[in-house]
């Protein structure tokens, strides 16, 4: 499969994640100037996230895909909150709008507390559980000719049908997470799997934990997505000058609790990834090329925090030492999220395109 590229959809110019939020929430226009400038600058995907106070990822992703041509919306979706024979035919009436286009990210959940705030009292192995059982009717129902019924320990109906199917029979599925239960699921069930920027030798450990469950399912590899936050500039020196002004920014939102009122969770994060990326920060500040991990402590490990610092030069190549080691779904998005798309479209995006490709001709050559 070739090397691609996802950014992350934002609904509003002063949203830039969990770190900062604001009182506009939804504006349509500047959403739809944002899916056209991924579509335009050659993104191939585009995450569409989830958040119990966000705009509706379902209504979101719909809107990119009929504003768009070319950029696939990635929806996650917590399996908790809508009924899997209800979601089996949203999704598959929403890849038909999209024209094939429509990746599903499954997210079980890394915080019991965000999860309660719609009504999920299930603990952490119990949504791992749900979601494996999630899937599974997802796909019976895409696949089926006719009725279905299931029985299972969190879902159970009889004699479901449904007319609308996905354009190419099954929606692509992602499973992302750093736990043993991510792992399980994604391997068994996962198409792709996700995994937040952690230095090589870490990823590279996660990435062979995934791929033993898989074959062990007799499953083929998932494709391994990898998320960063890279800051750019002409040079290393004027791009680690921006990394810093950037980090006294998102210590300054993280200090507003009127912004961060609806993505607060007490403590240390619950979840194993954000965990991890705190981990990894003790033993270092900068990792590897040039993998920085100072904003994931200003942010407590809030979502993909993790950064990639330096002129699109070395953040070319910071990116293809992950494309090395197996993962060929590059996730970047920015702290300053329409203008760094803009920028790595490009700076970044066709340095690593014409990497790839005279690798591809050297090695057509031999």
């Amino acid at each position: 499969m070739p090397v691609e590229f996802i950014s992350a959809v934002h609904t509003d110019a002063g949203a830039s994640g969990p770190a900062a939020s604001s009182r506009t929430a939804l504006d349509v226009q500047y959403l739809r100037k944002y899916a056209r400038a991924l579509d335009d600058g050659g993104f191939d995907h585009t995450l569409v996230a989830y958040h119990s106070a966000s705009p509706d990822a379902f209504q979101i992703a719909q809107f990119v895909a009929t504003h768009t041509e070319r950029v696939r919306p990635i929806l996650a979706h917590r399996p908790g909150v809508i009924f899997p024979t209800h979601a089996a035919r949203a999704l598959a009436t929403l890849d038909r709008i999209s024209g094939g286009r429509l990746t599903l990210h499954i997210i079980s959940g890394g915080s019991d507390e965000e999860q309660r705030r719609e009504g999920d009292y299930l603990d952490k192995r119990e949504r791992y559980e749900r979601s494996d059982e999630y899937i599974q009717i997802l796909r019976k129902v895409w696949q089926a000719d006719g009725p279905v019924s299931h029985e299972g320990k969190h879902f159970r109906f009889e004699g479901y049908h449904s007319d609308v199917k996905p354009v190419n029979g099954l929606v692509p599925i992602s499973v992302g997470g750093s736990s043993q239960d991510a792992y399980r699921v994604g391997g068994q069930q996962g198409d792709i799997f996700g995994l937040w920027g952690e230095p090589l030798k870490e990823t590279a450990e996660q990435i062979a934990a995934v791929n033993a469950v898989a074959r062990a399912a007799g499953r083929p590899d998932p494709r391994i997505w990898v998320s960063f936050r890279p800051i750019i500039a002409p040079t290393d020196e004027l791009a680690w000058e921006k990394a810093h002004r950037t980090l006294g920014v998102l210590k300054d939102q993280t200090k507003n609790t009127e912004l961060l009122r609806h993505y607060k969770t007490s403590g240390r994060p619950a979840n194993v990834g954000s965990q991890r990326l705190l981990d990894i920060a003790e033993r270092g500040e900068v990792h590897d090329r040039c993998l920085w991990t100072a904003p994931a402590v200003a942010t407590n490990a809030a979502g993909a925090s993790t950064a990639l610092v330096g002129s699109p030069e070395t953040v070319a190549k910071a990116l293809l030492d992950y494309v090395d080691i197996g993962c060929d779904l590059l996730s970047i998005r920015g702290y300053d999220p329409l203008n760094d798309a803009v920028d790595y479209a490009r700076h970044v995006l066709p340095l690593v395109r014409q990497e790839l490709a005279h690798r591809a001709t050297a090695t057509h050559a031999a």
